[in-house]
């Protein structure tokens, strides 16, 4: 039998305690038809749902500031069809600089030439046929030794490419949205792990020469986070989070503080790198990071959406 006196427990009023749950916080019901800013505003103010509003309220205050928002998307924004909302934000200035790894070059090029693209990788990987669609290295690899050529980063190499050609579905394309609008579009590639890799019109020189252009240019976008800028990772595990990492340390390094700027990751599972070397080690010094998990077809047009009613 317990010996303790369970009756000798110190009490006190429920009321003087703080707590973190109070019903003024808690969703509300949406009449039906009611508008998207109704929907939003009904969301419950607790963790995911607070957190989002935080990431709107941070790009809603940045684009009225005139601060950056750097949006880091691997291919998987580009090839589930968000290629839309990202030209809408991007038309808006609110997008202010976009970053890609070299796949989401391959899916905008893609879709901008016959709107379509994401092959069948398991059945085209049995015959060797995988990554071996003509147009797309021919067009991808001439642009980017041309642009190279010319000093150009790689982005706006393939951007000036898709708008130059007149392809039938440019306005589905990210990369000619940022070159006709002058934004900043930069693409950081790992040689080998694009489609267009293996071609003999591959010139290793020129994609590096390009990528390495752009990686500069994303520098020089990073110095200008500090204090109320935006830096938003949606979707890439590895490439992005490790470039993102080098050009904060490059911008402090040339006397720039980066310090005080929001940082969020949108990805349908948590990885490593977009933790660290995008949300907790460039904060240290001071900012706020935002982690959701969520899948990009349902969170970026709801991102989208928040934004712009909030604009």
């Amino acid at each position: 039998m317990p010996s303790l006196d369970f009756t000798k427990l110190k009490t006190y009023p429920a009321g003087s305690r703080k707590s973190k749950v109070n019903f003024q916080a808690f969703a509300r019901v949406c009449r039906r038809g009611g508008s998207f800013r109704q929907f939003y505003e009904s969301l419950p103010g607790f963790l995911a749902a607070k957190e989002f509003q935080t990431v709107v309220d941070a790009i809603v205050s940045a684009r009225k500031a005139d601060k950056p928002f750097l949006l880091m998307c691997g291919a998987h924004v580009i090839k589930v069809g968000l290629s839309p909302l990202l030209i809408e934000l991007l038309k808006r200035r609110v997008i202010g600089a976009i970053a890609l790894n070299g796949a989401g070059v391959i899916h905008d090029f893609e879709l901008a030439f016959m709107g379509s693209t994401s092959e069948d990788v398991a059945s085209a990987l049995a015959d060797g046929s995988f990554g071996m669609a003509q147009e797309t290295q021919q067009m991808l690899n001439q642009a980017i030794r041309e642009g190279a050529r010319r000093g150009w980063g790689l982005g706006y190499s393939v951007g000036a490419m898709i708008v130059k050609r007149h392809l039938p579905y440019v306005r589905l394309s990210v990369l000619a949205t940022c070159y006709r609008l002058g934004v900043p579009v930069t693409v950081h590639v790992a040689l080998g792990t694009d489609i267009i890799h293996p071609h003999s019109s591959a010139d290793g020189a020129a994609i590096g020469k390009a990528s390495l252009t752009d990686f500069r240019r994303l520098v020089e976008v990073v110095c200008g986070l500090d204090s109320g800028g935006v830096v938003g990772n949606m979707g890439s595990a590895v490439i992005l989070p490790e470039v993102f990492l080098k050009a904060v340390s490059t911008a402090r390094n040339l006397g720039f503080s980066v310090r005080d700027f929001t940082a969020f990751d949108f990805d349908m599972i948590r990885h490593y790198r977009p933790m660290e070397n995008v949300l907790k080690r460039p904060t240290l010094l001071g900012g706020r990071a935002v982690h959701i998990t969520g899948h990009h077809e349902l969170m970026i047009p709801l991102l989208a959406r928040a934004v712009i009613e909030r604009l």
